[in-house]
Protein backbone atom coordinates (compact mmCIF):
# COMPACT_ATOMS: atom_id res chain seq x y z
CA UNK A 1 0.00 0.00 0.00
CA UNK A 2 1.77 3.07 -1.20
CA UNK A 3 1.88 6.10 -3.41
CA UNK A 4 2.91 5.76 -7.04
CA UNK A 5 4.08 8.21 -9.68
CA UNK A 6 5.29 7.77 -13.23
CA UNK A 7 6.24 9.95 -16.16
CA UNK A 8 6.70 8.85 -19.76
CA UNK A 9 8.74 11.69 -21.14
CA UNK A 10 11.68 13.76 -20.00
CA UNK A 11 12.13 15.20 -16.53
CA UNK A 12 15.09 15.82 -14.29
CA UNK A 13 15.31 13.74 -11.15
CA UNK A 14 15.05 16.74 -8.82
CA UNK A 15 11.73 17.86 -10.32
CA UNK A 16 10.39 14.31 -10.24
CA UNK A 17 11.38 13.84 -6.61
CA UNK A 18 9.55 17.10 -5.80
CA UNK A 19 6.38 15.56 -7.25
CA UNK A 20 6.90 12.23 -5.51
CA UNK A 21 7.41 13.92 -2.13
CA UNK A 22 3.80 15.10 -2.23
CA UNK A 23 2.80 11.46 -1.68
CA UNK A 24 4.98 10.97 1.39
CA UNK A 25 1.92 10.51 3.64
CA UNK A 26 0.87 7.49 1.56
CA UNK A 27 4.27 5.87 1.95
CA UNK A 28 6.17 7.10 5.01
CA UNK A 29 8.51 4.09 5.15
CA UNK A 30 10.76 4.98 2.22
CA UNK A 31 10.88 5.81 -1.46
CA UNK A 32 12.47 4.72 -4.70
CA UNK A 33 12.99 6.24 -8.14
CA UNK A 34 14.02 4.44 -11.31
CA UNK A 35 14.87 6.37 -14.46
CA UNK A 36 15.68 5.23 -17.97
CA UNK A 37 15.53 6.88 -21.36
CA UNK A 38 12.08 8.41 -21.71
CA UNK A 39 10.65 6.95 -18.49
CA UNK A 40 10.75 7.66 -14.75
CA UNK A 41 8.94 5.60 -12.14
CA UNK A 42 8.59 6.54 -8.48
CA UNK A 43 7.26 4.88 -5.36
CA UNK A 44 6.51 5.92 -1.78
CA UNK A 45 6.48 2.80 0.39
CA UNK A 46 4.13 1.77 3.18
CA UNK A 47 5.68 -1.53 4.26
CA UNK A 48 3.09 -4.26 4.90
CA UNK A 49 4.17 -7.46 3.11
CA UNK A 50 7.89 -8.33 3.18
CA UNK A 51 9.35 -5.50 5.22
CA UNK A 52 12.87 -6.11 3.88
CA UNK A 53 14.59 -4.27 1.06
CA UNK A 54 13.59 -7.15 -1.23
CA UNK A 55 10.09 -5.65 -1.27
CA UNK A 56 11.21 -2.18 -2.34
CA UNK A 57 9.94 -0.53 -5.52
CA UNK A 58 10.15 0.26 -8.34
CA UNK A 59 10.72 -3.45 -8.81
CA UNK A 60 12.10 -5.18 -11.89
CA UNK A 61 11.46 -8.51 -13.57
CA UNK A 62 14.58 -9.77 -15.33
CA UNK A 63 15.38 -7.09 -17.91
CA UNK A 64 11.84 -6.95 -19.20
CA UNK A 65 9.51 -5.09 -16.84
CA UNK A 66 9.62 -2.38 -14.18
CA UNK A 67 6.66 -1.78 -11.89
CA UNK A 68 5.36 0.80 -9.46
CA UNK A 69 2.45 -0.72 -7.57
CA UNK A 70 -0.03 0.50 -4.96
CA UNK A 71 -2.26 -2.10 -3.35
CA UNK A 72 -2.44 -5.63 -2.05
CA UNK A 73 -3.08 -8.97 -3.76
CA UNK A 74 -4.63 -11.02 -0.99
CA UNK A 75 -4.39 -14.38 -2.78
CA UNK A 76 -0.75 -13.86 -3.79
CA UNK A 77 0.40 -16.96 -1.92
CA UNK A 78 -1.88 -19.24 -3.95
CA UNK A 79 -0.84 -17.57 -7.21
CA UNK A 80 2.81 -17.80 -6.21
CA UNK A 81 2.50 -21.58 -5.73
CA UNK A 82 0.87 -21.83 -9.16
CA UNK A 83 3.68 -19.84 -10.77
CA UNK A 84 6.36 -21.90 -9.08
CA UNK A 85 4.93 -24.96 -10.82
CA UNK A 86 5.73 -23.20 -14.10
CA UNK A 87 9.33 -22.72 -13.01
CA UNK A 88 9.19 -19.16 -11.67
CA UNK A 89 11.54 -18.41 -8.80
CA UNK A 90 11.15 -15.60 -6.29
CA UNK A 91 13.70 -13.69 -4.26
CA UNK A 92 11.21 -11.76 -2.12
CA UNK A 93 8.14 -12.58 -0.04
CA UNK A 94 6.21 -9.68 -1.55
CA UNK A 95 3.01 -9.71 -3.59
CA UNK A 96 4.59 -7.19 -5.99
CA UNK A 97 7.01 -9.79 -7.33
CA UNK A 98 4.07 -12.18 -7.79
CA UNK A 99 2.26 -9.50 -9.84
CA UNK A 100 5.27 -9.15 -12.14
CA UNK A 101 5.69 -12.90 -12.63
CA UNK A 102 1.95 -13.34 -13.22
CA UNK A 103 1.99 -10.55 -15.78
CA UNK A 104 4.92 -12.22 -17.52
CA UNK A 105 3.10 -15.57 -17.57
CA UNK A 106 -0.48 -14.60 -18.38
CA UNK A 107 -0.32 -11.01 -19.59
CA UNK A 108 -3.39 -8.85 -18.94
CA UNK A 109 -5.43 -11.94 -18.04
CA UNK A 110 -3.54 -12.24 -14.76
CA UNK A 111 -5.63 -9.48 -13.26
CA UNK A 112 -8.80 -11.56 -13.38
CA UNK A 113 -6.96 -14.08 -11.17
CA UNK A 114 -6.13 -11.47 -8.54
CA UNK A 115 -8.26 -10.99 -5.45
CA UNK A 116 -7.22 -7.62 -4.18
CA UNK A 117 -7.00 -3.89 -4.76
CA UNK A 118 -4.48 -2.12 -6.92
CA UNK A 119 -3.40 0.77 -9.09
CA UNK A 120 -0.16 0.20 -10.96
CA UNK A 121 2.05 1.02 -13.88
CA UNK A 122 4.26 -1.56 -15.62
CA UNK A 123 6.89 -0.35 -18.08
CA UNK A 124 7.84 -2.79 -20.81
CA UNK A 125 11.53 -2.17 -21.42
CA UNK A 126 11.54 -4.11 -24.69
CA UNK A 127 8.72 -2.42 -26.63
CA UNK A 128 8.69 0.88 -24.68
CA UNK A 129 5.04 0.72 -23.67
CA UNK A 130 3.33 1.54 -20.39
CA UNK A 131 0.61 -0.71 -18.99
CA UNK A 132 -1.78 0.73 -16.39
CA UNK A 133 -4.39 -1.11 -14.36
CA UNK A 134 -6.88 -0.34 -11.59
CA UNK A 135 -8.79 -2.85 -9.45
CA UNK A 136 -12.35 -3.99 -10.10
CA UNK A 137 -14.09 -1.66 -7.64
CA UNK A 138 -11.65 1.24 -7.89
CA UNK A 139 -10.52 1.01 -4.27
CA UNK A 140 -7.10 2.38 -5.16
CA UNK A 141 -6.96 5.77 -6.90
CA UNK A 142 -5.18 6.56 -10.15
CA UNK A 143 -4.97 9.85 -12.06
CA UNK A 144 -3.24 10.82 -15.28
CA UNK A 145 -2.47 13.91 -17.33
CA UNK A 146 -0.65 15.03 -20.44
CA UNK A 147 1.88 17.64 -19.37
CA UNK A 148 4.72 19.57 -20.97
CA UNK A 149 7.05 16.96 -19.45
CA UNK A 150 5.13 14.05 -20.92
CA UNK A 151 2.40 11.62 -19.81
CA UNK A 152 2.11 11.46 -16.02
CA UNK A 153 0.18 9.13 -13.71
CA UNK A 154 -0.11 9.20 -9.93
CA UNK A 155 -2.05 8.04 -6.88
CA UNK A 156 -3.22 11.56 -6.13
CA UNK A 157 -3.67 14.71 -8.18
CA UNK A 158 -1.31 16.74 -6.02
CA UNK A 159 1.70 14.77 -7.33
CA UNK A 160 0.80 15.99 -10.83
CA UNK A 161 0.27 19.64 -9.82
CA UNK A 162 3.95 20.68 -10.25
CA UNK A 163 3.87 19.35 -13.83
CA UNK A 164 0.93 21.56 -14.84
CA UNK A 165 1.26 25.05 -16.24
CA UNK A 166 -1.33 26.14 -13.69
CA UNK A 167 -3.45 24.46 -11.02
CA UNK A 168 -6.80 25.60 -12.34
CA UNK A 169 -10.27 24.84 -10.97
CA UNK A 170 -12.65 22.89 -13.20
CA UNK A 171 -15.78 24.95 -12.54
CA UNK A 172 -18.12 22.67 -14.49
CA UNK A 173 -17.26 19.66 -12.33
CA UNK A 174 -17.25 21.78 -9.17
CA UNK A 175 -20.76 23.04 -9.88
CA UNK A 176 -21.89 19.48 -10.53
CA UNK A 177 -20.33 18.35 -7.26
CA UNK A 178 -21.89 21.21 -5.30
CA UNK A 179 -25.31 20.00 -6.40
CA UNK A 180 -24.50 16.30 -5.98
CA UNK A 181 -21.24 15.16 -4.39
CA UNK A 182 -21.82 11.62 -5.69
CA UNK A 183 -22.03 12.69 -9.33
CA UNK A 184 -18.43 12.71 -10.53
CA UNK A 185 -16.29 10.02 -8.92
CA UNK A 186 -17.38 7.40 -11.46
CA UNK A 187 -16.39 9.66 -14.36
CA UNK A 188 -12.99 10.70 -15.67
CA UNK A 189 -13.74 14.29 -14.65
CA UNK A 190 -11.70 15.90 -11.88
CA UNK A 191 -11.92 19.10 -9.90
CA UNK A 192 -8.68 20.31 -11.52
CA UNK A 193 -8.44 21.06 -15.23
CA UNK A 194 -6.07 18.89 -17.23
CA UNK A 195 -6.20 15.86 -14.92
CA UNK A 196 -8.29 12.75 -15.62
CA UNK A 197 -9.35 9.88 -13.38
CA UNK A 198 -8.38 6.41 -14.58
CA UNK A 199 -11.49 4.18 -14.62
CA UNK A 200 -12.01 1.26 -12.26
CA UNK A 201 -11.86 -2.32 -13.61
CA UNK A 202 -9.85 -1.08 -16.57
CA UNK A 203 -6.49 -1.44 -18.27
CA UNK A 204 -4.64 1.16 -20.26
CA UNK A 205 -1.80 0.88 -22.75
CA UNK A 206 0.27 3.95 -23.57
CA UNK A 207 2.27 3.68 -26.76
CA UNK A 208 3.72 6.53 -28.79
CA UNK A 209 1.87 9.04 -26.60
CA UNK A 210 -1.58 7.52 -27.14
CA UNK A 211 -3.51 5.94 -24.25
CA UNK A 212 -5.95 3.17 -25.13
CA UNK A 213 -8.37 2.14 -22.37
CA UNK A 214 -10.26 -1.12 -22.08
CA UNK A 215 -12.65 -2.55 -19.47
CA UNK A 216 -11.57 -5.97 -18.22
CA UNK A 217 -14.40 -6.75 -15.74
CA UNK A 218 -18.04 -6.14 -14.93
CA UNK A 219 -20.14 -7.85 -12.29
CA UNK A 220 -22.02 -9.63 -15.06
CA UNK A 221 -18.91 -11.38 -16.41
CA UNK A 222 -18.24 -13.93 -13.69
CA UNK A 223 -20.30 -17.05 -13.13
CA UNK A 224 -21.71 -17.39 -9.61
CA UNK A 225 -23.33 -20.48 -8.07
CA UNK A 226 -27.12 -20.27 -8.12
CA UNK A 227 -29.04 -21.25 -4.99
CA UNK A 228 -32.82 -21.49 -4.98
CA UNK A 229 -33.10 -21.84 -1.21
CA UNK A 230 -32.44 -18.80 0.94
CA UNK A 231 -30.72 -20.96 3.56
CA UNK A 232 -28.19 -22.09 0.95
CA UNK A 233 -27.52 -18.47 0.00
CA UNK A 234 -26.90 -17.61 3.65
CA UNK A 235 -24.45 -20.47 4.07
CA UNK A 236 -22.58 -19.53 0.90
CA UNK A 237 -22.27 -15.87 1.91
CA UNK A 238 -21.01 -16.94 5.33
CA UNK A 239 -18.33 -19.08 3.67
CA UNK A 240 -17.30 -16.27 1.30
CA UNK A 241 -17.17 -13.64 4.01
CA UNK A 242 -15.06 -15.70 6.40
CA UNK A 243 -12.61 -16.50 3.61
CA UNK A 244 -12.54 -12.86 2.49
CA UNK A 245 -11.56 -11.85 6.04
CA UNK A 246 -9.04 -14.68 6.33
CA UNK A 247 -7.01 -13.73 3.28
CA UNK A 248 -7.19 -10.04 4.28
CA UNK A 249 -5.59 -10.89 7.61
CA UNK A 250 -2.32 -11.66 5.79
CA UNK A 251 0.13 -9.05 6.94
CA UNK A 252 3.61 -8.58 8.34
CA UNK A 253 2.43 -5.62 10.43
CA UNK A 254 -0.21 -5.12 13.12
CA UNK A 255 -3.84 -5.25 11.95
CA UNK A 256 -7.10 -4.08 13.53
CA UNK A 257 -10.49 -2.62 12.68
CA UNK A 258 -12.45 0.62 12.88
CA UNK A 259 -15.50 -0.45 14.89
CA UNK A 260 -18.71 1.56 15.02
CA UNK A 261 -20.97 -1.00 16.66
CA UNK A 262 -23.11 -1.18 13.56
CA UNK A 263 -23.82 -4.38 11.64
CA UNK A 264 -21.01 -4.22 9.08
CA UNK A 265 -18.06 -3.39 11.33
CA UNK A 266 -19.40 -5.90 13.87
CA UNK A 267 -19.58 -8.55 11.16
CA UNK A 268 -15.98 -7.84 10.20
CA UNK A 269 -14.35 -8.02 13.62
CA UNK A 270 -16.45 -11.02 14.65
CA UNK A 271 -15.44 -12.82 11.45
CA UNK A 272 -11.81 -12.04 12.22
CA UNK A 273 -12.25 -13.57 15.65
CA UNK A 274 -13.91 -16.63 14.12
CA UNK A 275 -11.07 -17.09 11.66
CA UNK A 276 -8.50 -16.81 14.42
CA UNK A 277 -10.35 -19.29 16.64
CA UNK A 278 -10.73 -21.86 13.87
CA UNK A 279 -7.16 -21.69 12.63
CA UNK A 280 -4.29 -23.72 13.97
CA UNK A 281 -2.02 -21.18 15.64
CA UNK A 282 1.07 -22.78 14.11
CA UNK A 283 -0.06 -21.97 10.57
CA UNK A 284 1.55 -18.77 9.42
CA UNK A 285 -1.04 -17.71 6.88
CA UNK A 286 -2.59 -14.71 8.58
CA UNK A 287 -1.87 -12.15 11.26
CA UNK A 288 -2.82 -13.52 14.66
CA UNK A 289 -2.40 -10.13 16.34
CA UNK A 290 -5.78 -8.78 15.19
CA UNK A 291 -7.44 -7.73 18.46
CA UNK A 292 -7.20 -3.97 17.94
CA UNK A 293 -10.57 -2.20 17.74
CA UNK A 294 -10.77 1.58 17.33
CA UNK A 295 -14.00 3.37 18.16
CA UNK A 296 -14.86 7.00 17.42
CA UNK A 297 -17.17 8.45 20.06
CA UNK A 298 -19.25 11.62 20.32
CA UNK A 299 -20.07 11.97 24.05
CA UNK A 300 -23.52 13.40 24.75
CA UNK A 301 -24.62 13.20 21.13
CA UNK A 302 -27.51 11.13 19.80
CA UNK A 303 -25.21 9.65 17.17
CA UNK A 304 -22.71 8.24 19.66
CA UNK A 305 -22.47 4.45 19.24
CA UNK A 306 -19.93 3.67 21.95
CA UNK A 307 -22.32 1.41 23.89
CA UNK A 308 -22.86 -0.78 20.82
CA UNK A 309 -19.15 -1.04 20.09
CA UNK A 310 -18.49 -1.93 23.72
CA UNK A 311 -21.11 -4.67 23.49
CA UNK A 312 -19.20 -6.19 20.56
CA UNK A 313 -15.74 -6.16 22.15
CA UNK A 314 -17.16 -7.49 25.42
CA UNK A 315 -18.79 -10.32 23.46
CA UNK A 316 -15.40 -11.14 21.89
CA UNK A 317 -13.49 -10.70 25.13
CA UNK A 318 -11.11 -8.11 23.73
CA UNK A 319 -10.40 -4.46 24.48
CA UNK A 320 -10.89 -1.34 22.41
CA UNK A 321 -9.37 2.09 21.98
CA UNK A 322 -12.04 4.79 22.33
CA UNK A 323 -11.36 8.14 20.71
CA UNK A 324 -13.50 11.14 21.62
CA UNK A 325 -13.77 13.18 18.44
CA UNK A 326 -12.85 16.78 19.16
CA UNK A 327 -14.04 19.14 16.39
CA UNK A 328 -11.79 21.94 17.63
CA UNK A 329 -8.60 19.92 18.08
CA UNK A 330 -7.48 19.99 14.44
CA UNK A 331 -9.55 22.85 13.09
CA UNK A 332 -6.35 24.78 12.43
CA UNK A 333 -5.43 21.98 10.02
CA UNK A 334 -8.72 21.93 8.11
CA UNK A 335 -7.22 23.52 5.00
CA UNK A 336 -4.18 21.24 5.08
CA UNK A 337 -6.44 18.21 5.50
CA UNK A 338 -8.69 19.36 2.67
CA UNK A 339 -5.66 19.82 0.43
CA UNK A 340 -4.61 16.27 1.23
CA UNK A 341 -8.19 15.02 0.77
CA UNK A 342 -8.45 16.81 -2.63
CA UNK A 343 -12.20 16.33 -3.12
CA UNK A 344 -15.63 17.69 -2.17
CA UNK A 345 -17.93 15.84 0.18
CA UNK A 346 -20.83 16.23 2.62
CA UNK A 347 -18.85 16.17 5.82
CA UNK A 348 -15.66 17.42 7.37
CA UNK A 349 -12.69 15.06 6.97
CA UNK A 350 -11.43 15.87 10.48
CA UNK A 351 -13.27 13.15 12.49
CA UNK A 352 -12.23 10.43 10.05
CA UNK A 353 -8.64 11.62 9.90
CA UNK A 354 -8.52 11.81 13.70
CA UNK A 355 -9.70 8.19 13.96
CA UNK A 356 -7.10 6.78 11.56
CA UNK A 357 -4.44 8.93 13.16
CA UNK A 358 -5.29 7.18 16.44
CA UNK A 359 -5.09 3.85 14.64
CA UNK A 360 -1.58 4.64 13.43
CA UNK A 361 -0.50 6.14 16.75
CA UNK A 362 -1.31 2.83 18.41
CA UNK A 363 0.89 0.85 16.03
CA UNK A 364 -1.79 -0.47 13.67
CA UNK A 365 -1.03 -0.11 9.96
CA UNK A 366 -3.83 -2.22 8.44
CA UNK A 367 -7.53 -2.22 9.28
CA UNK A 368 -10.28 -4.52 8.05
CA UNK A 369 -13.40 -2.34 7.82
CA UNK A 370 -17.03 -2.98 6.90
CA UNK A 371 -17.47 -0.73 3.86
CA UNK A 372 -19.62 -1.82 0.93
CA UNK A 373 -22.36 -3.83 2.60
CA UNK A 374 -24.98 -1.04 2.49
CA UNK A 375 -24.60 -0.59 -1.25
CA UNK A 376 -24.52 -4.30 -2.10
CA UNK A 377 -27.19 -5.59 0.26
CA UNK A 378 -29.61 -2.64 0.71
CA UNK A 379 -28.70 -0.82 3.91
CA UNK A 380 -30.15 2.62 3.15
CA UNK A 381 -33.89 3.29 3.58
CA UNK A 382 -34.16 5.16 0.28
CA UNK A 383 -33.23 1.90 -1.43
CA UNK A 384 -36.12 0.00 0.13
CA UNK A 385 -38.65 1.96 -1.89
CA UNK A 386 -37.43 0.44 -5.13
CA UNK A 387 -38.20 -3.07 -3.90
CA UNK A 388 -41.93 -2.29 -3.81
CA UNK A 389 -41.95 -2.59 -7.59
CA UNK A 390 -40.58 -6.12 -7.20
CA UNK A 391 -43.04 -7.09 -4.45
CA UNK A 392 -46.22 -5.94 -6.21
CA UNK A 393 -48.83 -7.45 -6.44
CA UNK A 394 -48.08 -9.57 -3.34
CA UNK A 395 -49.52 -7.56 -0.40
CA UNK A 396 -47.62 -9.56 2.22
CA UNK A 397 -44.27 -8.76 0.61
CA UNK A 398 -45.22 -5.11 0.10
CA UNK A 399 -46.17 -4.79 3.76
CA UNK A 400 -42.88 -6.38 4.75
CA UNK A 401 -40.98 -3.68 2.87
CA UNK A 402 -43.16 -0.96 4.41
CA UNK A 403 -42.48 -2.39 7.87
CA UNK A 404 -38.74 -2.52 7.22
CA UNK A 405 -38.77 1.08 6.06
CA UNK A 406 -40.92 2.30 8.95
CA UNK A 407 -38.96 0.47 11.64
CA UNK A 408 -35.65 1.78 10.33
CA UNK A 409 -36.88 5.35 10.47
CA UNK A 410 -38.55 5.03 13.85
CA UNK A 411 -35.36 3.59 15.32
CA UNK A 412 -33.33 6.56 14.14
CA UNK A 413 -35.50 9.45 15.35
CA UNK A 414 -34.90 12.55 13.26
CA UNK A 415 -31.15 12.65 13.57
CA UNK A 416 -30.00 10.61 10.64
CA UNK A 417 -33.02 10.62 8.32
CA UNK A 418 -35.18 13.53 7.30
CA UNK A 419 -38.57 12.63 8.72
CA UNK A 420 -40.10 15.88 7.51
CA UNK A 421 -39.88 14.79 3.89
CA UNK A 422 -40.14 11.04 4.33
CA UNK A 423 -43.41 9.84 2.86
CA UNK A 424 -45.01 6.50 2.26
CA UNK A 425 -46.03 7.88 -1.11
CA UNK A 426 -42.39 7.44 -2.07
CA UNK A 427 -42.67 3.77 -1.28
CA UNK A 428 -45.30 3.32 -3.95
CA UNK A 429 -43.23 4.92 -6.70
CA UNK A 430 -42.38 2.30 -9.32
CA UNK A 431 -39.26 2.80 -11.41
CA UNK A 432 -39.86 2.79 -15.14
CA UNK A 433 -38.04 -0.06 -16.87
CA UNK A 434 -34.81 -1.78 -15.94
CA UNK A 435 -31.42 -0.42 -16.75
CA UNK A 436 -29.32 -3.54 -16.31
CA UNK A 437 -29.93 -7.01 -17.62
CA UNK A 438 -31.25 -9.73 -15.33
CA UNK A 439 -31.55 -7.42 -12.32
CA UNK A 440 -34.75 -6.70 -10.44
CA UNK A 441 -35.73 -3.16 -9.52
CA UNK A 442 -33.95 -3.12 -6.16
CA UNK A 443 -30.75 -4.58 -7.57
CA UNK A 444 -30.81 -2.02 -10.37
CA UNK A 445 -30.68 0.72 -7.77
CA UNK A 446 -28.03 -1.13 -5.78
CA UNK A 447 -25.94 -1.42 -8.93
CA UNK A 448 -26.07 2.35 -9.32
CA UNK A 449 -25.17 2.83 -5.64
CA UNK A 450 -22.29 0.35 -5.89
CA UNK A 451 -20.71 1.30 -9.19
CA UNK A 452 -21.84 4.81 -10.10
CA UNK A 453 -22.63 7.01 -7.10
CA UNK A 454 -22.30 6.29 -3.38
CA UNK A 455 -19.73 3.52 -3.09
CA UNK A 456 -17.13 4.92 -5.52
CA UNK A 457 -17.25 8.15 -3.55
CA UNK A 458 -16.93 6.45 -0.17
CA UNK A 459 -14.03 4.29 -1.38
CA UNK A 460 -12.24 7.43 -2.52
CA UNK A 461 -12.92 9.14 0.81
CA UNK A 462 -11.68 6.32 3.00
CA UNK A 463 -8.58 5.87 0.89
CA UNK A 464 -7.72 9.50 1.67
CA UNK A 465 -8.73 9.47 5.36
CA UNK A 466 -6.57 6.45 6.05
CA UNK A 467 -3.63 7.11 3.75
CA UNK A 468 -3.20 10.64 5.08
CA UNK A 469 -2.10 8.74 8.18
CA UNK A 470 -0.21 5.92 6.46
CA UNK A 471 -2.93 3.35 7.20
CA UNK A 472 -4.29 0.75 4.77
CA UNK A 473 -7.97 -0.22 4.79
CA UNK A 474 -9.02 -3.66 3.57
CA UNK A 475 -12.68 -4.31 2.84
CA UNK A 476 -13.86 -7.94 2.98
CA UNK A 477 -17.41 -7.11 1.85
CA UNK A 478 -15.86 -5.90 -1.42
CA UNK A 479 -14.13 -9.17 -2.20
CA UNK A 480 -15.10 -9.56 -5.85
CA UNK A 481 -16.64 -12.97 -5.13
CA UNK A 482 -19.06 -11.34 -2.67
CA UNK A 483 -19.82 -8.52 -5.12
CA UNK A 484 -20.64 -11.09 -7.81
CA UNK A 485 -22.80 -13.03 -5.37
CA UNK A 486 -24.67 -9.91 -4.22
CA UNK A 487 -25.93 -9.29 -7.74
CA UNK A 488 -26.86 -12.92 -8.32
CA UNK A 489 -29.48 -13.07 -5.56
CA UNK A 490 -32.95 -11.48 -5.62
CA UNK A 491 -34.22 -8.49 -3.69
CA UNK A 492 -36.11 -10.80 -1.32
CA UNK A 493 -32.82 -12.10 0.11
CA UNK A 494 -31.84 -8.57 1.08
CA UNK A 495 -35.09 -7.16 2.49
CA UNK A 496 -36.75 -9.92 4.44
CA UNK A 497 -38.89 -10.44 7.54
CA UNK A 498 -38.74 -6.78 8.49
CA UNK A 499 -34.95 -6.44 8.13
CA UNK A 500 -32.65 -4.74 5.68
CA UNK A 501 -29.46 -6.62 4.74
CA UNK A 502 -31.24 -9.76 5.95
CA UNK A 503 -28.81 -12.19 4.35
CA UNK A 504 -25.82 -10.46 5.95
CA UNK A 505 -27.45 -10.63 9.38
CA UNK A 506 -28.33 -14.29 9.01
CA UNK A 507 -24.87 -15.14 7.65
CA UNK A 508 -23.02 -13.72 10.66
CA UNK A 509 -25.51 -14.88 13.30
CA UNK A 510 -23.41 -17.89 14.45
CA UNK A 511 -20.43 -15.78 15.47
CA UNK A 512 -21.81 -12.32 16.38
CA UNK A 513 -24.06 -11.02 19.21
CA UNK A 514 -27.76 -11.17 18.27
CA UNK A 515 -28.64 -7.77 19.72
CA UNK A 516 -26.15 -6.10 17.37
CA UNK A 517 -26.78 -8.41 14.41
CA UNK A 518 -30.50 -7.71 14.45
CA UNK A 519 -30.31 -4.12 15.60
CA UNK A 520 -32.57 -1.90 13.46
CA UNK A 521 -31.12 1.50 14.26
CA UNK A 522 -28.56 2.76 11.75
CA UNK A 523 -26.32 5.72 12.40
CA UNK A 524 -23.04 5.19 10.61
CA UNK A 525 -19.87 7.23 11.08
CA UNK A 526 -21.25 10.76 11.07
CA UNK A 527 -20.67 13.96 13.00
CA UNK A 528 -23.15 16.14 14.96
CA UNK A 529 -22.73 19.13 12.68
CA UNK A 530 -25.64 21.17 13.98
CA UNK A 531 -24.25 20.92 17.51
CA UNK A 532 -20.77 21.78 16.32
CA UNK A 533 -21.80 24.73 14.15
CA UNK A 534 -23.79 26.21 17.04
CA UNK A 535 -21.15 25.34 19.63
CA UNK A 536 -17.43 24.52 19.45
CA UNK A 537 -16.97 25.53 15.79
CA UNK A 538 -19.11 28.67 15.91
CA UNK A 539 -16.26 31.12 16.43
CA UNK A 540 -14.06 29.59 13.73
CA UNK A 541 -16.83 29.28 11.17
CA UNK A 542 -18.05 32.84 11.79
CA UNK A 543 -14.54 34.18 11.21
CA UNK A 544 -14.42 32.35 7.89
CA UNK A 545 -17.86 33.37 6.57
CA UNK A 546 -17.14 37.00 7.38
CA UNK A 547 -13.67 37.07 5.80
CA UNK A 548 -12.71 38.88 2.62
CA UNK A 549 -11.60 35.63 0.97
CA UNK A 550 -15.02 34.11 1.63
CA UNK A 551 -16.79 37.12 0.16
CA UNK A 552 -14.66 36.94 -2.98
CA UNK A 553 -14.94 33.18 -3.54
CA UNK A 554 -15.14 32.22 -7.22
CA UNK A 555 -17.15 29.04 -6.72
CA UNK A 556 -19.82 29.69 -4.10
CA UNK A 557 -22.66 32.15 -3.54
CA UNK A 558 -21.28 33.72 -0.38
CA UNK A 559 -24.56 35.25 0.76
CA UNK A 560 -26.46 32.01 0.31
CA UNK A 561 -23.87 29.94 2.17
CA UNK A 562 -23.68 32.48 4.99
CA UNK A 563 -27.46 32.40 5.37
CA UNK A 564 -27.44 28.57 5.63
CA UNK A 565 -24.83 28.69 8.36
CA UNK A 566 -26.54 31.41 10.40
CA UNK A 567 -29.91 29.68 10.03
CA UNK A 568 -28.51 26.61 11.78
CA UNK A 569 -26.86 28.73 14.47
CA UNK A 570 -30.15 30.47 15.25
CA UNK A 571 -32.30 27.33 15.18
CA UNK A 572 -32.33 25.52 18.54
CA UNK A 573 -34.03 22.51 16.95
CA UNK A 574 -31.76 22.26 13.89
CA UNK A 575 -31.43 18.63 12.82
CA UNK A 576 -28.42 16.59 11.82
CA UNK A 577 -29.36 17.12 8.16
CA UNK A 578 -29.62 20.88 8.65
CA UNK A 579 -26.05 20.86 9.93
CA UNK A 580 -24.85 18.54 7.16
CA UNK A 581 -26.39 20.79 4.49
CA UNK A 582 -24.69 23.81 6.05
CA UNK A 583 -21.30 22.10 6.04
CA UNK A 584 -21.88 20.85 2.50
CA UNK A 585 -22.47 24.47 1.47
CA UNK A 586 -19.22 25.79 2.97
CA UNK A 587 -17.04 22.85 1.95
CA UNK A 588 -16.37 24.16 -1.62
CA UNK A 589 -14.98 27.36 -0.11
CA UNK A 590 -12.73 25.38 2.23
CA UNK A 591 -11.55 23.31 -0.75
CA UNK A 592 -10.93 26.45 -2.80
CA UNK A 593 -8.86 28.01 -0.02
CA UNK A 594 -6.90 24.77 0.42
CA UNK A 595 -5.60 25.08 -3.14
CA UNK A 596 -3.26 27.81 -1.97
CA UNK A 597 -1.17 24.92 -0.62
CA UNK A 598 -0.86 23.36 -4.09
CA UNK A 599 2.19 25.40 -4.90
CA UNK A 600 3.79 24.85 -1.53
Amino acid sequence: MCGILGLIGNIDSEKFEQCLSKLEHRGPDGFGIWQDEGVTLGHRRLSIIDLTDNGKQPMHFENKYAITFNGEIYNYLEIKIELEKFGYKFISASDTEVVLAAFDKWGEKCFTKFNGMWALGIWNKENKTLFLSRDRMGKKPLFYAKTKYGFAFASEMKAIYPLLEKVEKNTDVINKAINDVFSYENTDECLINGISRFPAASHGILKDGHLQLSKYWTVFDDETPQFKKYEEQVEYLRHLFLDACKIRMRSDVQIGTALSGGLDSTATICAMANVANQQNSSENIFKHDWQHAYVATFPGSEIDEKKYAKRVVDYLGIGATYLEIDPVKNIDKIFEYTYLFEELYLTSPIPFIQLYNEVKRNGTTVTLDGHGSDELFAGYPFQFTRAVADAIPNPVKVNDIVKTYRDTLLNNKSYYYDFGTSSYNGLLHIAKGKKYKNLDHLNNLLYQSSFETILPTLLRNYDRYSMINGVEIRMPFLDYRIVNFAFSIPWSSKIRNGYSKAIVRDAIKPFAPDDITYRKSKIGFNSPFSEWIKGPLKSWINDEINSQQFNHSEIINSELVRSKITAVQKNESATYLDGENAWKAIMPYIWEKSLTLANG
